[in-house]
Formats: structure tokens, sequence, C-alpha cells
């Protein structure tokens, strides 16, 4: 998938389509729930974690880093506000393309069209696991899956989101982490 990614950054900024970049700090939003934003944004640098408020509480719905792409989905298809917060978990700096842009080259370029379609494709895919793992009732089960599937999250994201994202408290986080290197310790001795 990363080639994918790869190929529709080098086109978006072979063809100068990028309308910006921003630059968050740790802790600043580039989306707040009830807001609609229809951009395209590209990390250059930088983590966002993706939540949403329910009875009060975070629950993380989903992580981007430094060469990917993200959108708030909800507003990006439908134009409608967006139930998600995007908030910066370390400086992270984002190219912005809009909207209008992304689709008027999907039209114009059949090229661009496929390569947009695949990724589309990747995140449906990517959404569905996203479903299998929350429906895992076993919690050292639902850890493997992710850690096997993004790796990339348990270097660079704070046990408390991971906790969070998986569903369960830091405490049974740590005690699947243990329990996962366990096997590996015991065949070493």
């Amino acid at each position: 998938m990363a080639h994918l990614l790869q190929q529709l950054y080098d086109y978006l900024d072979g063809q100068q389509l990028w309308h910006s970049t921003l630059v968050l700090k740790r802790g600043d939003h580039l989306l707040r729930a009830g807001a609609t934003d229809t951009n395209v944004y590209y990390l250059e640098e930088g983590t966002l974690h993706y939540y949403l408020l329910l009875e009060d509480e975070a629950q993380e719905v989903r992580f981007g880093y430094a060469g990917d792409f993200v959108v708030a989905l909800d507003s990006f298809l439908v134009g409608r506000p967006s139930s998600l917060y995007a908030q910066a978990l370390r400086k992270t700096t984002v190219r912005v393309l809009p909207q209008s842009v992304c689709f008027a080259r999907i039209k114009e370029d059949p090229a661009f069209n496929q390569l947009w379609q695949q990724i589309m494709h990747w995140m449906v895919l990517g959404q569905l696991e996203r479903e299998i793992d929350l429906l895992t009732n076993d919690t050292a089960e639902r850890y493997r899956r992710v850690l096997e599937r993004s790796p990339r999250l348990f270097q660079e994201i704070p046990a408390k989101y991971i906790a969070n994202y998986l569903r369960m408290t830091p405490e049974t986080l740590s005690r699947c982490k243990s329990a996962a290197l366990a096997p590996g310790l015991r065949h070493k001795g």
C-alpha cells in the first residue's frame, strides 16, 4: 500500500496541486467535531489521532502517520459535519489538497482515477479489519491482530491511546504485550 500512497503524493506534488501547508503543535486540532472539512491532508511529519467523544469520553478511531493521507470521511464523501476530532500528538506538518481539486482530477485523468479507486478499496478493507478487531472479544487476539497489521502503531503512539483504540485498559494492554513476548523469552532460555 505504501507504494500507492507514494504514487499519489508524487502525482499531486508533480502537478503542484497542493493548496497550502499547515504546521500543528502538539495538542492542536486539525479537525473538530461539528465542522465540515472536505480537504485531503498529507502528513509530511508527525502523528494525528482521530477520536470521537462518546458520553464525554474520548474513543480512539484511527491514527495518521508521516507519509499517510487522511480525510474526515463523513465530510469528504457527503459534505456533512464530521463526528470526529483530529489532534496532533506531536508537532505535525500537513499539506492540504482541496476536495474540488481532487474530484476534478478524478474526472479529468483516468490514471489518477484508477489510483484513487485502488486507495479507496484499501481504505474500505482497512475499515472492515477494524470492525473485526472491535468484534473480537479476546483481548490478546485483538492485540495480536492489530500488532500484525500495524506495527507502526506500537512504535509511534503512546500506550494510553493504543489501549483506548483496542478497547482495553492500559493494564490489560501491558499484560497482552508481556504475554506476546513471553513465548520468545522462554524460547531463548
